[in-house]
């Protein structure tokens, strides 16, 4: 062969050489283009996800915002955070020497049972029954006693679980109207149930609270 046949031959082999790494170069910036636009697209799709989480969070604190400036003005409860959780103290009183829950206080059961449901399901309430000091310690104990397993029947009703409720009384301790009993002015106060959920922090409800 000559020199000249040689010398085209390797211009062939050459070439073809060149033109199958121009291939695999295109083909490889073609991958990691593909790969690049797909890492794109996940990213975009993460924060598309994470902004409608977001929304949904701003719209359910806005929710319960409203829900619990209801609570205080329509009802005038008192809610604050303690170690349990979160302490509602309701409006409901009883009547002397009874634990019937009052037709008055339907309302406001119903409102906060709704509250429950919908910002607290699966969470532990404790609701917790008090009396006047007219009467025997141990009567007043047992007097309370049903005044918390009234309510907590009444809220089942409305559909909160009442596996995750437990009622318990207090008696005549944690007096609001000191020494009031019977029908001196602030007894009705000491006949009470104050309710307690026991549920792990939650920010939207220390921000919902810190709003008000």
């Amino acid at each position: 062969m000559s020199i000249r046949a040689t010398g085209v031959c390797v211009l062939a082999m050459l070439s073809l050489s060149a033109c199958a790494t121009q291939s695999q170069l295109r083909h490889g910036f073609e991958v990691e283009g593909e790969a690049r636009i797909a890492a794109d697209n996940a990213q975009q799709a993460q924060l598309t996800a994470q902004q409608a989480q977001l929304t949904a969070q701003q719209a359910q604190l806005a929710q319960l915002r409203g829900d619990l400036t209801a609570l205080r003005t329509e009802f005038g409860a008192k809610i604050s955070e303690v170690a349990e959780g979160l302490k509602f103290a309701f409006p409901v009183h009883f009547a002397y020497d009874d634990a019937n829950v009052r037709q008055a206080d339907v309302r406001a059961l119903d409102r906060f049972a709704g509250v429950v449901r919908k910002y607290y399901p699966g969470a532990k309430l404790t609701v917790e029954g008090f009396a006047d000091p007219a009467g025997s310690s141990s009567y007043n104990l047992a007097l309370s006693q049903r005044r918390a397993a009234a309510v907590r029947g009444f809220i089942s009703t409305r559909g909160v679980d009442p596996a995750l409720v437990n009622a318990v009384g207090y008696g005549e301790t944690r007096l609001v109207a000191r020494g009031a009993e019977r029908d001196m002015p602030g007894a009705e106060l000491n006949r009470r149930v104050v309710f307690v959920i026991e549920t792990p922090a939650n920010p939207n409800v220390t921000m919902a609270l810190r709003d008000q």
